[in-house]
């Protein structure tokens, strides 16, 4: 008696074949993606630009639109310490992106050393950031009695701008 051959339970699988090899064509988590073209150091910085312009302006938007909200329901002291802080925020992400790009620098310029020098000025930027709000929050709470949280929530408006610039980007398929 002959037996007619069951349907494959895998049809990846050639039959008589091992196992171990699946059908490429099948499987699209073994397909390689094409290889992406090598971007120049002048598109990355030029992207990276667009990026934290961007950022920048959508923090000082939000901001600006939590400012006017507050404003319109006569909360003025809130609508002051939201600009102060989103302006502050504005003032630390510009610090901290030139920061970072002179960090980058220092390190493309001392790259195959054995120790690599970070200069003093650096850390004074990335230290003086916390410094100048500490400071600025100080004086604006003391002196002129803006609520402290409405401070902060100014500061949290470059999560928001990140948030937006972020979600573009996913949204209309840039890189």
């Amino acid at each position: 008696m002959t037996e007619t051959p069951r349907p494959s339970l895998n049809p990846g699988l050639d039959p008589g074949s091992d196992p171990s090899s699946i059908d490429k064509r099948l499987d699209p988590a073994s397909a390689d993606p094409p290889p992406l073209p090598a971007e120049s150091a002048e598109e990355q910085q030029r992207f990276h630009e667009r990026y934290s312009r961007r950022i920048l302006t959508y923090t000082f938007a939000s901001g600006l639109i939590a400012a006017i909200a507050a404003a319109a329901l006569r909360q003025f002291a809130w609508s002051a310490g939201l600009a102060v802080g989103t302006a502050l925020a504005c003032l630390n992400y510009r610090w901290l992106d030139q920061g970072l790009g002179a960090l980058v620098m220092a390190a493309r310029s001392q790259e195959g050393s054995a120790k690599p020098v970070v200069p003093v000025s650096l850390y004074a930027k990335f230290m003086g950031r916390y410094l100048l709000i500490g400071l600025v929050l100080c004086v604006i709470v003391k002196v002129f009695r803006v609520p402290i949280a409405s401070c902060l929530v100014g500061l949290l408006a470059l999560g928001s701008g990140t948030i937006i610039a972020g979600l573009q980007d996913v949204f209309s398929g840039n890189k």
